[in-house]
């Protein structure tokens, strides 16, 4: 019989730490939380300093008694959940109800393979009082914002909606974008583009300038009529080289990935959603089959925001990188990443955990999704310890007479990184630097002062673009920057807003639904402070400092309630229901049709509610396809998500995800 029990979260990390220790200990899983706040009460005294009232989760009761059975005659118990808070918490509850008055030491690692497990073991600790109070400190508030806002929200609009205090903030700046988008006037500029070439020089491909500037001022062309006229000025002009001008540049390593990195470029370059991102590296990072029954861990933890890197990795990554490069890509010494302020420096960087063990030698034990994702973090960190890119940059101004054109063009003269990983159309699309394009346009040897020849003139047209959607990419991004959530929030803001329907991912990016746009007003209009940027950055503040010793959880909790309690007060006073009417009767009782939101969406309710309950789905106006159906197609939920089917389902079956054209 083993000696000793080990408590972890999930079934598949249980196996794969099981393998590493061995026939002295016996690992379980607690499948997460076992202890909660109540799902139907508040849970959290206020007048007691906020104190919690945890409660076993009832769907938990059997598992806590197996764990209680697992336990006797063990020796030692350890607890080896996550290394964060949230890991940190469920390990506490786990002793404090499950094994109350036992010996339970906790075991944190950031990989899971033989030397990190072994390591952790033998450095087993009591419990980190500061990450747990942190955590507390972030479930009271989240449950506090959750269960008073709520109601609010069924009173001004529809029983069952919900608020959030982090993902409210979200949803702020994406119906704050969307209504950038929709006051935006696009206006029409033109572009001159000039093709060139040497005269006498045989073999020479054209190259391209652009009219830059007017009489020495910016070009500013907003008509088709003013852009001909340029180019019929230009046609017979001499074009000269005025300045030649080369300059080398580097493009510097990326940082290993860290959650809010790897999420962005997972999309950018997968198109995998955040949700998606994280399911497939928690895969990676719990131990994935390789052949006889043993499971691996792949990569490192995949909640961080600290680009640290263990030093022994370091070691092995610069020398597999000399080996497969050669030493000329290898830095002198190391590179190192500067982490943001806010970063848990006891964390790592999400890195491969055995640099040995490449994609394509995994490619056979990997899922097509997990082969992609372990590929992007492996290359990622291979090129974080390489040498920078360098390119030769040049830039020649071309006079013709008043008209000056700028040549672009961009040589690499040392690959560098760009050997092991390069950059994506989307990231180039959001204004980073374009070395592809400028090298398409390659300039030929030229000298100050020599006339070129014009091929031909191309005046374009185009219109200023409003701001872009927000996408998972660019939301965690944002969210990152402004220093809102946490890596484990990041997924699930974005899946509770679409999940709540406030919310529609279209075609990879986030629109908000006219029940967002309504949730998020009546919030800003009664609690600016709680929902502001700024504000709930403090809060992220404040719970690091306490998870850093520095603050008191009551003193936070306090900070955040006061104000919040004076928005709630005026809140309730105020906030009246907001009925939409509409032409329409009810057949039933004739009393007129209210517009009403429920969970399958927006539908029409007889204002006479609850004497009279009928109700009725709101059409699209569109005729179903199906020829002498005669009905129309309704906006349906499902698991999956929305759909449009007939309106005489189920005499009818029609579905599509589309809406379909009406039929002339």
């Amino acid at each position: 019989m083993s000696k000793n029990l080990v408590i972890v979260e999930s079934p598949t990390k249980a196996k794969t730490i099981g393998k590493i220790l061995g026939a002295d200990y016996t690992v379980v899983s607690s499948m997460g939380h076992i202890i909660d706040l109540p799902q139907k009460e508040l849970g959290v005294d206020i007048d007691n300093k906020f104190k919690p009232e945890y409660v076993v989760i009832p769907s938990r009761k059997k598992l806590m008694a197996q764990l209680r059975k697992d336990s006797k005659e063990k020796e030692r118990i350890y607890v080896a959940t996550d290394p964060d808070r949230e890991g940190e918490a469920i390990g506490w509850q786990i002793k404090e109800r499950v094994f109350k008055g036992k010996d339970v030491l906790r075991v944190s690692f950031h990989e899971i393979t033989p030397h990190a497990v072994g390591e952790a073991f033998k450095a087993a600790r009591e419990f980190d009082n500061n990450m747990i109070e942190a955590q507390v400190g972030r479930r009271v508030l989240d449950r506090i914002v959750g269960y008073f806002l709520s109601p609010l929200l069924w009173k001004k609009l529809a029983r069952g909606l919900s608020a959030g205090r982090v993902q409210s903030v979200a949803l702020r700046l994406i119906v704050e974008r969307e209504r950038q988008i929709q006051a935006f006037c696009a206006n029409e500029y033109w572009e001159i583009a000039a093709e060139l070439f040497k005269p006498k020089v045989s073999g020479e491909s054209n190259f391209c300038a652009k009219l830059e500037k007017i009489e020495n001022k910016k070009t500013e062309i907003k008509t088709q009529k003013d852009a001909q006229d340029i180019v019929d000025e230009l046609e017979n002009k001499e074009f000269k080289v005025v300045e030649i001008k080369q300059t080398e540049k580097k493009r510097y390593a990326p940082a290993p990935f860290i959650t809010s990195t790897m999420q962005q470029e997972a999309f950018n370059k997968l198109r995998f959603n955040a949700s998606k991102t994280m399911i497939v590296a928690q895969q990676l990072y719990e131990g994935v089959d390789i052949g006889g029954d043993n499971p691996l861990g792949l990569i490192t933890y995949m909640r961080t925001d600290s680009p640290n890197t263990a030093p022994e990795a370091i070691v092995e990554v610069r020398e597999h990188i000399g080996r497969i490069f050669g030493k000329d890509f290898l830095p002198e010494n190391p590179n190192v990443f500067k982490a943001k302020k806010s970063a848990q420096q006891a964390h790592e960087a999400i890195r491969p955990s055995y640099i040995s063990r490449s994609p394509e030698s995994m490619k056979d034990f990997l899922t097509h999704d997990q082969f992609r994702l372990y590929e992007l973090i492996y290359n990622r960190f291979l090129a974080s310890q390489m040498k920078s890119a360098e390119f030769l940059a040049t830039a020649v101004d071309i006079a013709a007479g008043k008209y000056l054109f700028v040549a672009n063009g961009s040589h690499l003269l040392f690959e560098g990184f760009l050997a092991a990983y390069n950059k994506t159309e989307e990231e180039e699309k959001e204004g980073q630097e374009d070395e592809k394009d400028k090298n398409k346009n390659v300039i030929p040897p030229l000298v100050q002062g020599e006339t070129l020849a014009l091929d031909k003139l191309t005046p374009s047209q185009h219109f200023t673009k409003p701001p872009p959607r927000f996408s998972d990419s660019s939301l965690v991004k944002a969210l990152e920057e402004e220093g809102i959530g946490r890596p484990s929030t990041y997924a699930p803001i974005m899946y509770t807003l679409i999940l709540r329907d406030y919310v529609r991912r279209i075609k990879g990016y986030l629109n908000p639904t006219e029940l967002g746009f309504k949730v998020s007003d009546m919030l800003v209009e009664y609690f600016p402070k709680i929902i502001d940027v700024k504000f709930t950055a403090l809060m992220e503040e404040r719970l690091d400092e306490i998870e850093e010793g520095r603050l008191k959880r009551i003193e936070v909790l306090e900070e955040f309630y006061a104000p919040f309690k004076e928005s709630l007060d005026f809140a309730q006073a105020n906030i009246k229901k907001e009925i939409i009417t509409t032409d329409q009767s009810c057949d039933k009782c004739g009393k007129p049709l209210i517009v009403k939101w429920g969970r399958r969406g927006k539908f029409l309710s007889c204002s006479g509610f609850p004497a009279c309950k009928n109700s009725k789905s709101i059409t699209s106006g569109v005729k179903c396809p199906i020829d002498n159906c005669g009905g129309e197609l309704i906006e349906r939920r499902s698991k999956r998500g929305f759909f449009f089917g007939c309106s005489n389902f189920p005499k009818c079956t029609f579905t599509s995800r589309t809406l379909p054209e009406n039929k002339e």
